[in-house]
């Protein structure tokens, strides 16, 4: 239900769906990890790391289109377990690392049939890599210590010392 994410659209599940931020056509995947992500898959021929998303995050995160504002998540689909990921934490900006972020865009990839549901997903990020498994949709999510690499993500982002992640978790390795 988008009004649960929340984001002001109509209908049933947000997936791969039309909208226009910035004057610009991208089609997003909304999820809920008890704050609102919009996963917007990229075009894998385009380094996504020539993405400008000093410039691009704000529109997203600010668009009237998410009443609460959103985190933005921007994926690159390496191949059917792996995933490479930028993301725009809603008031931080660019992070290194988001761990609700890997988990919506693990999510986003099994809705969009990127990803399979009950395999490993890697996600790639500037500060490292978190490995997940979506187990069902509705989506459970599996890890291993999950609920520490969030807790710890979460830590180091309310100090604002994201920039400063090396290894979240005992299954991160810096690229």
């Amino acid at each position: 239900n988008p009004a649960k994410i929340p984001v002001a659209l109509e209908g049933g599940r947000v997936v791969n769906h039309p909208v226009v931020i910035g004057g610009k056509e991208y089609r997003i995947t909304c999820v809920s990890m008890g704050n609102p992500h919009c996963v917007v898959f990229c075009d894998p021929m385009i380094p996504l790391d020539n993405l400008k998303l000093e410039e691009i995050g704000p529109l997203f995160e600010s668009d009237p289109l998410f009443p609460e504002r959103v985190n933005t998540e921007f994926v690159t689909v390496l191949n059917r377990t792996t995933i490479k990921m930028r993301v725009w934490e809603r008031g931080s900006g660019e992070t290194w690392a988001c761990g609700t972020g890997s988990c919506a865009a693990a999510v986003a990839s099994v809705l969009n049939g990127c990803c399979l549901a009950g395999e490993d997903i890697t996600v790639k990020l500037k500060g490292g890599r978190q490995q997940l498994v979506i187990t069902e949709i509705p989506y459970t999510m599996i890890g291993a210590n999950i609920a520490k690499f969030l807790s710890d993500v979460a830590a180091l982002s309310e100090t604002k010392k994201t920039q400063d992640i090396v290894d979240i978790s005992n299954q991160s390795s810096k690229e």
